[in-house]
């Protein structure tokens, strides 16, 4: 069951999804060659317990850490370590959910460490405007798969693959709430979108196959074949105009 969220539902959301937004911003600026992951973890929850929040994802399922912090082949869920340092060229997956008065928010970045390839740019840019394409048709009267996808044929059309075991989800009083939201797919297919519904989209993408495989660590997924991938998310509502980004800063 997809739960809609009432107008005041919705702005303690955009206040949660605004402390993820500024502990992004906090990490972005603290990322360079030599930094661990254990470091930038370290600096995300002490934060979010500053602003008021508590990290959602620490504890979730077992999960070790307050944020995701994945390197170059890694997808999603690299687990920060102090054993991991980022180093000039390398591209990082930094994934983060916040706990607050009673609902959450979420949303991914992937950004360069010091100077990177070209082709590493590329797949950074192509993966926000995917999800900027996939956000657009997020509107009332749509279908959940409008989004889904939208968001592949813009990968696919760039030379991309999608990676289709995991996929974005609705949001709330839970991280994770109803539906599923694939980022591959026909259109004019699953629920119709209406008012209040309150999603986290997020393309991950892949210069090489789709196909990926968890590590023995049972959380860090990578690519199959080494390539390079990304990951962008935001968690957005329907509203009666356009949809609202609320993981986006404001100020």
């Amino acid at each position: 069951m997809i739960i809609r969220k009432s107008q005041r539902e919705i702005a303690k959301m955009q206040a949660a999804n605004q402390i993820v937004a500024r502990t992004h911003a906090l990490l972005r600026e603290k990322i360079a060659p030599g930094i661990t992951t254990a470091e930038l973890d370290a600096m995300a929850e002490e934060f979010i317990k500053q602003e008021g929040g508590q990290p959602s994802f620490k504890g979730y399922r077992g999960y070790p850490a307050s944020v995701c912090l994945s390197i170059n082949e890694e997808v999603v869920h690299g687990i920060p370590s102090s054993n991991k340092s980022l180093k000039d060229g390398d591209i990082v997956s930094i994934d983060i959910g916040v706990f607050y008065q009673g609902f959450h928010g979420d949303a991914a970045r992937t950004v360069g460490v010091g100077e990177i390839s070209n082709k590493a740019e590329q797949l950074l840019e192509t993966t926000r405007q995917a999800l900027d394409v996939g956000i657009e048709e997020a509107v009332i009267g749509n279908h959940l798969t409008d989004i889904s996808h939208a968001i592949q044929e813009f990968v696919e059309g760039r030379g991309y693959s999608v990676v289709k075991q995991y996929v974005g989800h609705g949001i709330g009083r839970d991280m994770h709430e109803d539906p599923q939201i694939p980022n591959f797919g026909p259109p004019g297919k699953g629920a119709k979108l209406k008012e209040g519904m309150t999603f986290a989209i997020e393309p991950m993408v892949n210069v090489g196959d789709f196909a990926v495989k968890t590590k023995d660590d049972d959380w860090t997924v990578v690519t199959v074949d080494g390539s390079l991938s990304a990951h962008w998310e935001d968690s957005i509502a329907i509203t009666k105009d356009s949809p609202l980004i609320m993981s986006r800063l404001t100020d």
